[in-house]
């Protein structure tokens, strides 16, 4: 399989675009995702915040809430959760707010993810859109800086590494690496020409591209709970990811931590609720009772700064003048 011809070079190179071999991996017909059941959080090759626990929903649930309110509480109202996976968040905030007539909609990945903004409907405005660790699949671009130039990585039809000169250039530290995240951003630019009422996103990443380049260490996979480095090993039989440069983006209104997030819209106070459930009930704990008692071990997880706290939340807002979709 013969990839696009490296700009500048006038050239064929000897194999294909990286983001090519890892849609190829992924999504092919053989690839990672291709067998539903098989891959990903469903075989348990990685857990994501809403697989945690039902808290991460209810918070989410609680955000939502608060949109719903400051957008006059619109009747229909709906929630979509791109890349659903087999439903988890969905059911979480529904159990957290069985009291609201919101319609949720999942929508699961497809042969390629980024084609699952194509199954948004066209006006959103009185929706919100969110994706858990969605952006870091989209496939991407890997580019080299070097003193004489950037240089673009193409795999080869014997899965070796090929640096191919580029005229795409990234604001990175000679010597460093950093993905080019297209695709991440045209979907997020095709989810806000919908004109959501909310976009919000989860996803591992850091600020600026310069700063993921060099703090290095953002390509990813994972199989069986285990972290790799090497994509082009074992292809096709690993998740291949990146952490999410965020400036790569159209700019958000509001870029916080998953911690920040979340202690935002009243973690504290869930895990508080359930501490004191718990302690009304442990003499004669029923499901309920040890349901609020998880809490305090699904918080430790989600906020820690080392872990899922770290992660980010990208918030864009569409509220007619007072628009947050900014480019």
């Amino acid at each position: 399989m013969t990839g696009d011809g490296a700009p500048g070079t006038g050239t064929t190179p000897p194999g294909e675009r990286f983001d090519h071999f890892m849609e190829r991996c992924l999504y092919g017909p053989d690839g990672f995702y291709a067998s539903e059941g098989t891959a990903g959080r469903r075989r348990g090759d990685f857990i994501t915040s809403p697989e945690v626990g039902p808290l991460f929903g209810a918070v989410l649930a609680e955000a939502v809430d608060t949109w719903w309110h400051e957008l006059g509480r619109p009747e229909p109202f709906t929630v979509y959760d791109v890349g659903c996976g087999p439903g988890t968040l969905l059911r979480s905030v529904a159990a957290a707010r069985p009291d609201r007539s919101w319609r949720l909609v999942g929508i699961d990945r497809v042969a390629t993810p980024g084609a699952s903004a194509d199954r948004l409907p066209d006006d959103l405005s009185d929706s919100v859109v969110v994706a858990n660790e969605l952006l870091d699949n989209l496939p991407f671009r890997v580019v080299e800086r070097r003193a004489d130039g950037c240089f673009e990585v193409f795999v080869s039809e014997g899965g070796r590494e090929v640096l191919v000169p580029t005229d795409v250039s990234l604001d990175i530290p000679i010597g460093t690496r950093a993905p080019l995240q297209e695709r991440a951003a045209h979907w997020t630019a095709a989810v806000l020409e919908r004109r959501p009422a909310r976009l919000c996103l989860f996803d591992y990443g850091a600020a600026t591209t310069a700063e993921l380049a060099a703090r290095g260490g953002w390509l990813r996979t994972y199989r069986g709970h285990q972290r790799g480095d090497d994509p082009l090993a074992d292809p096709g039989r690993v998740d291949i990811t990146t952490d999410v440069a965020w400036d790569q983006l159209p700019r958000p209104a509001a870029l916080v931590s998953q911690r920040e997030f979340l202690q935002s819209f009243g973690i504290d106070e869930l895990v508080e609720q359930g501490r004191r459930h718990w302690q009304a009930s442990a003499h004669a704990p029923d499901v309920e009772a040890i349901r609020m008692r998880s809490r305090i071990s699904e918080a430790e997880a989600l906020l820690d700064p080392q872990g899922l706290g770290g992660w980010w939340a990208a918030t864009w807002r569409n509220e007619g003048d007072q628009t947050g979709l900014v480019s």
